[in-house]
This record gives structure tokens, sequence and C-alpha cells, in this order.
């Protein structure tokens, strides 16, 4: 008599099959409810169906519908709004590719350091391909931030989401939304901080100048301008913080 889950066969030729995996009902929601968005053609900043109108609709239990949610929050691709619902943050689609990415801060200092050791090079790479790649209208929303940017900066004396501002629309002229995306939840980290970094107002301001100068690198269409206008914005941000934790 042959033992579960054996094939016929010899003795020593008898192979089992090995069991199935458990199926991953949160990964089946968050397959599921990409399909969705891009059928229904979503948009940022749309509100998604309720947790009770999901639970029907795809016969899975309110805490599936957590697990999943939670991990598109995680990935920054929906947002919970208290009393209102949850919202798409970006579009995504079946065939997304999510990449999460996991820091630990609880060293400010580090963590800073870790996410500019690899920010450095791919937000270089992305300026470089904003220079090659940008059109008419990228350049236009470009420099509609830069001047946000300058007027706050100007009045306030810091320009934290201002700066951010500007640089999403560099990485949105390269036309290539794995740049906005990595380098978007990069960025996170400062954003937490950005208001006070080290309890400092001044934190960066001495990079202010080369935001200018990076717009211009990239209307040229001068990539290797642009690649060393960011990397020497992200080299006062590195000396500051050296500065600032000591």
């Amino acid at each position: 008599m042959r033992a579960r889950g054996e094939l016929p066969g010899t003795p020593a030729t008898r192979v089992a099959i090995a069991t199935l995996p458990p199926l991953d009902r949160g990964k089946q929601v968050m397959e599921a409810l990409a399909d969705y968005v891009e059928r229904a053609a979503l948009k940022s900043g749309d509100r998604l169906p309720t947790e009770r109108e999901l639970m029907a609709a795809l016969s899975v239990g309110r805490s599936t519908i957590r697990e999943a949610m939670g991990r598109f929050e995680a990935l920054g691709v929906t947002e919970t709004r208290k009393g209102s619902g949850t919202y798409l943050l970006k579009p995504i689609s079946a065939g997304t590719i999510h990449l999460p990415l996991s820091l630990d801060t609880a060293e400010l200092r580090d963590g800073l350091l870790h996410t500019l050791e690899v920010r450095r090079g791919i937000e270089a790479e992305a300026s470089m391909v904003a220079a090659r790649r940008r059109t008419v209208d990228d350049l236009r929303t470009i420099e509609e931030k830069l001047i946000e940017m300058e007027r706050v900066h100007l009045a306030t004396g810091t320009s934290g989401p201002e700066d951010l501002a500007f640089h999403l629309a560099v990485y949105d002229a390269t036309h290539n939304p794995l740049f906005r995306q990595l380098l978007g939840q990069m960025r996170e980290a400062f954003e937490r901080f950005w208001d006070h970094p080290f309890d400092r107002q001044d934190f960066a301001r001495r990079s202010f100048p080369y935001h200018r100068e990076l717009f211009d690198a990239i209307v040229a269409r001068n990539a290797e301008l642009a690649r060393g206008k960011t990397l020497k914005i992200l080299e006062i941000v590195e000396e500051d913080i050296e500065e600032m934790s000591k």
C-alpha cells in the first residue's frame, strides 16, 4: 500500500509529492484589488471600496482585507484617513512590481546616512536621465515647483515639502516610474524629521542655490552637469547630518 502523496514505482524510486503551500489570501486580495484599480481606471486620490464591500466581493474575512490593505499602505500605495476611508496614492495594476523597503531609523543619524549612501547613486542617475528625456511639459512642472520652493525658502528660511515636490518633478521627468517610487520611499526617512531636523531649521540650507543650477542643467540637457549638481546637494545634506549629530 502506497503512502499518501507517493507516486507509483519501486521502493527505490518512489518520491512523495510535495504538499501545496497554503494560499496567501492577503496576496490574492492585493492582486484582485490591483486588477480592480486598473480596470476601473482609478487615479491618485480616488477612494477605494470599503472593508465591508471588499469582504463581500472577495468572500474573505475582515482580517484578510486589513492584512492586504496594510501591505499596500506600507508600500505607499494607499492611505487610510480616519472617518473617511482608504484612498489611492498611486495608480497600480495587476502587473505592478512592488518593492517594499525596510530601514530601522531608531538611530536617526545612521538611518539617514545609510539612506544617503543608496540615494546618491540612484538620484544622480535620475538627474542624468531627466536631463536626457525631459519634455517641455516636464520643464514647466519642474520650474513651477522650483519657483515655489524658492519663494517659501526666501520667506521662511526653509522649504522641506517644496524641496521634495521639486525633486519628485525631476524624478517624473525620467519617465521611469521606478525612480519616483524608490527615491520617494527612501526620502520618507528625511520627511519625518524635515521640519526641525536635529532641532535645526537651517538643515541643508547651503544646498538651496544648487537646485536652480540643477534645473538649468536639465534645461540644457547636460546630463553630467545635472549629475554633479545632484551630488553637490547630497554632499551638503550629508555634511549637515554629520555636523548636527555631533
